[in-house]
């Protein structure tokens, strides 16, 4: 069976010089253009970037539902360009949990909440008397155990989202993965969706990765990562910090990520304020790297 060995630093999730190339006839499009990422185990992460930046691709990739072009990508033990169809069957059933924006895509309508959970435990073969106490116990946990009767057409959007959360963990994968799960919700219901995955995150342990484009969900996770163009341009890091009156309050740094390569992605915002082109001059200082415009 394919693998790689485990990261010494505890990342559960790597991807190096990720490349992904689309062909339609004589059309190539470049999805994925050397993207780099570490998700540490237990972390909880949220992905950003504008439409066609390549999120949902690298979302589509950890998943396995799509295989990388070239590049190293590594999930646990798995190697992501090494697996066999089988090997994928096996890395989907137990390694990872994915939620899909459209609600409707992740719930069957002739199916109780509690069966939809019970379902993946049976395709698994998990005996019957635990898979009735694996799903009674993760829809309490999600908040939604009086719903375990009712089928998606009975429960509201942000039901059916905590359902679909349930049943994404089934298994006891080691990540859950969301694209876009509150897209379809009003800012109220995103609020308790986005709950249920940061208590399967914190209590549960399970790494999380979330795309989104909602300001009010990357904001509430230590770390965001942004993809431009096809790679990881920066990231935002959160720390709450406590002042001396008592009160606590939450800084948010952002950094540039740089690649193996020592490449950076500027932002535009600071290239326009400095009106920096195709050339730039570096120097280097006793403790940091100064930037000016070729002029």
């Amino acid at each position: 069976m394919p693998s790689a060995p485990e990261a010494a630093d505890g990342a559960l999730i790597e991807c190096e010089s990720l490349v992904r190339i689309y062909q339609t006839g004589p059309v190539e499009v470049q999805a994925l253009q050397g993207l780099d990422l570490v998700v540490e185990r237990g972390e909880m992460v949220a992905v950003v970037g504008a439409s066609g930046s390549g999120k949902s691709t690298l979302l589509s990739i950890l998943a396995g539902t799509d295989a990388p072009t070239a590049g190293r990508a590594r999930v646990g033990r798995w190697d992501l360009l090494a697996m066999s169809r089988a090997d994928r069957v096996r890395y989907r059933r137990h390694t990872v949990g994915f939620v899909r924006q459209q609600t409707a895509s992740n719930l069957i309508s002739y199916l109780s909440a509690e069966q939809m959970v019970d379902l993946p435990m049976a395709v698994a073969g998990v005996p019957a008397r635990e898979r009735r106490e694996r799903s009674g116990e993760l829809l309490e946990a999600l908040g939604v155990g009086d719903c375990a009767k009712r089928r998606p057409g009975q429960l509201s959007g942000g039901q059916q989202q905590r359902v679909a959360i349930a049943v994404a963990m089934a298994n006891r994968p080691q990540v859950l993965l969301a694209d876009e799960p509150t897209g379809e919700l009003d800012t109220a219901t995103s609020a308790e969706v986005f709950g249920g995955l940061r208590d399967v995150n914190r209590d549960l342990g399970v790494t999380v990765v979330v795309v989104t484009h909602d300001p009010a969900v990357s904001g509430q996770v230590e770390r965001t990562v942004a993809i431009r163009d096809g790679r990881t341009s920066s990231e935002v890091l959160r720390r709450t910090t406590t002042a001396d009156d008592g009160g606590t309050h939450v800084i948010a740094e952002e950094y540039a990520v740089m690649d193996r390569a020592g490449r950076i992605q500027v932002p535009r915002d600071y290239r326009e304020a400095l009106a920096l082109t195709r050339r730039v001059r570096l120097a280097l200082e006793p403790d940091h790297i100064t930037i000016r415009p070729d002029a």
